[in-house]
C-alpha cells in the first residue's frame, strides 16, 4: 500500500494562508484603524495574539488527532458533553449575523457588476433593499431544504479566486507609479508619529475587526498530524504563516494608502459607511483606471464576489446546521422537532430557524437610513458574534493544559504547564474583551442590534435543552 506523502510546514502556511487571509482584511483594517496607523495594531495583533492561536490550535489537532467534530469534539474530551453542545450551538448561532451579512453583500456586489457603481445601490430605499434582501435568505433557504450538495467546490473557487485577486492588487498597485507615473496617488506619512494610532474610545471599540479577519484558524488542525515532525515544522509552518499574513496586510496598506485619504474616509459618517461598504470595489475600479483598463478588474472582481458570497450563504445555511444536528453527542440536548428531516436529508425546522432569525436581524435594518450603512452595520456585529466561536478553542486548551497528564499530543505549543494555562487565558481575555468592547455603539439602533443579537442567540442556546429535557421527561 502507497504511504501517504507527509506534508511539510511550508505546505500547511500556504493552506491555512489562503484560508485566513481576504482583501476585506486589509479594507477594514484600513478603514477602521485611519489608514495606514492600522500597520502597528497588525503587528500587535499578530505577535501577541494569532502566533499563540495559532499554535495552540496545532496542540489541540495533536491532541484530538481522531476526532473529526473539531472544537466541539475537543471540548467533549476537555469538558464533557453538555459544554460539547453549546460550543457547538456558538459555532451555529454566529452564523446567523453571517447570514444576514451574505445576503445583503451579495446583492451589494452583483449591483457593482451590473450597475459598476456605488450609487446605485446606496441611494434606493433601505426598506426596499431590505425586503429583497430577506427574498434572496428565503430563496437560498428553500435551496438549502432540497438538500443540494453545499456548493464546497464553488466556494473553494470562489474563495481562491478572491484570494488571487487579493495578492494581484498589491502587486499591480506596487507597480502602478512605474507603469502610469502621471496618475493621481496618495502622499504617505511614514513617521513614528504618524504610525501610532490615537489609543481612544474607537480604536478599543473596533478591535474586534482585527480579532474577526485574524480568526478561523482552527479548520486547518486536522492537517496538524499530516504533517512530516509536528513537533518541528508546525511551529515552523505556523511562524511562516504569520510572517506572509503581517507582510500582505502591511503591503495592502501601503497600497491602499497609496489610493485613498483617510481624511477622506473620516470627514463624515457617510463617507465612512461607503468606504466600508464599497471601498474594495473602488480599490479594483482605480486600478483598472491606473492600468488604462477601464472597470475589467472591477468587474472580474465583483463577479469573483457574487459567486463567493451567494455559494458561502447557503454553505452557511447548510454546513453548521448539519454539524449542529447531526452530532450523536448533542442531539439529548436539542428538542427532537429541531431534528426533523425531510425526504431530502435537510433538517427543515433547523432551516426555518435560520430563516427566522437571520430574516429578522435583516427586516430590523430596514429602519436603518441608507444601504450603506446596513452593511458597515452588519459588519460590526460580525466582528462581535463571530469571534465569540473562538472564546471555546482557548476554553479547550486551557482544559488540555489543565489535564496535562491525561492526553499527549505529539506536538506541545509550550512544554511548561502553567505557562501554557496563562496563554490560553490570555487569549481568551483578548477575545472576550474585544468582542464586549466592540458592542459598543453611538447609534442606538446598532448599539441594540449588538447587545440584543448574541444574548438573543445565548439565550436560545440555553433554552432548547430545558426543553429538550422536558421531551424526554414526557416519554
Amino acid at each position: 500500500m502507497k504511504q501517504e506523502k507527509k506534508m511539510t510546514g511550508y505546505n500547511l502556511a500556504f493552506i491555512a494562508f489562503s484560508t485566513v487571509w481576504g482583501f476585506g482584511n486589509v479594507l477594514n483594517g484600513f478603514v477602521y484603524f485611519n489608514g495606514i496607523q492600522v500597520i502597528f495594531s497588525w503587528i500587535l495583533m499578530f505577535a501577541l495574539y494569532f502566533v499563540p492561536y495559532a499554535l495552540m490550535v496545532g496542540e489541540l489537532g495533536s491532541a484530538f488527532k481522531d476526532s473529526n467534530g473539531g472544537v466541539s469534539s475537543w471540548i467533549h474530551s476537555t469538558m464533557g458533553r453538555k459544554l460539547a453542545y453549546y460550543a457547538g450551538w456558538t459555532y451555529w448561532a454566529v452564523h446567523i449575523t453571517y447570514i444576514a451579512s451574505k445576503s445583503s453583500g451579495g446583492l451589494k456586489a452583483l449591483s457593482w457588476a451590473v450597475f459598476q457603481n456605488a450609487e446605485t445601490y446606496d441611494t434606493l430605499p433601505t426598506k426596499l433593499v431590505q425586503l429583497v434582501t430577506f427574498a434572496v435568505l428565503i430563496l437560498f433557504c428553500f435551496i438549502a431544504s432540497k438538500g443540494l450538495t453545499p456548493l464546497k467546490k464553488l466556494t473553494t473557487l470562489a474563495g481562491t479566486s478572491m484570494f488571487v485577486m487579493s495578492l494581484l492588487y498589491i502587486l499591480m498597485m506596487f507597480a502602478a507609479p512605474v507603469i502610469n507615473p502621471g496618475a493621481d496617488f496618495v502622499s504617505m506619512d511614514f513617521s513614528i508619529k504618524n504610525l501610532i494610532p490615537n489609543f481612544n474610545v474607537g480604536y478599543f471599540t473596533s478591535l474586534s475587526i482585527l480579532v474577526f479577519a485574524v480568526g478561523g484558524c482552527e479548520k486547518i488542525s486536522p492537517y496538524v498530524n499530516k504533517m512530516e515532525k509536528p513537533s518541528k515544522n508546525f511551529p515552523k509552518g505556523m511562524i511562516m504563516l504569520a510572517i506572509m499574513v503581517v507582510v500582505c496586510a502591511i503591503l495592502g496598506t501601503i497600497a491602499m494608502g497609496m489610493m485613498f485619504d483617510p481624511a477622506e474616509i473620516n470627514a463624515s459618517e457617510e463617507s465612512f459607511n461607503s468606504y466600508v461598504s464599497n471601498g474594495s470595489y473602488w480599490a479594483f475600479q482605480r486600478l483598472g483606471e491606473y492600468y488604462h483598463v477601464g472597470n475589467l478588474l472591477l468587474i472580474v472582481y465583483a463577479l469573483c464576489n457574487v459567486i463567493g458570497q451567494f455559494s458561502t450563504l447557503l454553505l452557511s445555511i447548510d454546513a453548521p446546521l448539519r454539524i449542529l444536528l447531526g452530532n450523536e453527542d448533542s442531539k439529548e440536548f436539542i428538542p427532537s422537532g429541531l431534528l426533523k428531516q425531510n425526504k431530502n436529508g435537510a433538517y427543515i425546522n433547523g432551516i426555518k430557524m435560520v430563516a427566522i432569525l437571520s430574516g429578522a436581524i435583516i427586516l430590523v435594518q430596514s429602519f436603518v437610513p441608507g444601504a450603506a450603512y446596513v452593511l458597515q452595520q452588519l459588519n460590526k456585529l460580525n466582528s462581535v458574534c463571530m469571534p465569540m466561536r473562538y472564546l471555546w478553542v482557548f476554553a479547550a486548551y486551557i482544559a488540555l493544559r489543565v489535564y496535562n497528564d491525561k492526553f499527549n499530543p505529539e506536538y506541545r505549543f509550550v512544554k511548561n504547564r502553567t505557562l501554557g494555562i496563562v496563554a490560553g487565558a490570555w487569549c481568551f481575555f483578548v477575545t472576550a474583551a474585544c468582542c464586549i468592547m466592540g458592542v459598543y455603539s453611538t447609534d442606538p439602533l446598532t448599539l441594540a442590534l449588538n447587545i440584543i443579537t448574541p444574548i438573543v442567540l445565548i439565550g436560545l442556546g440555553v433554552i432548547l435543552p430545558v426543553i429538550a429535557k422536558r421531551e424526554q421527561a414526557k416519554a
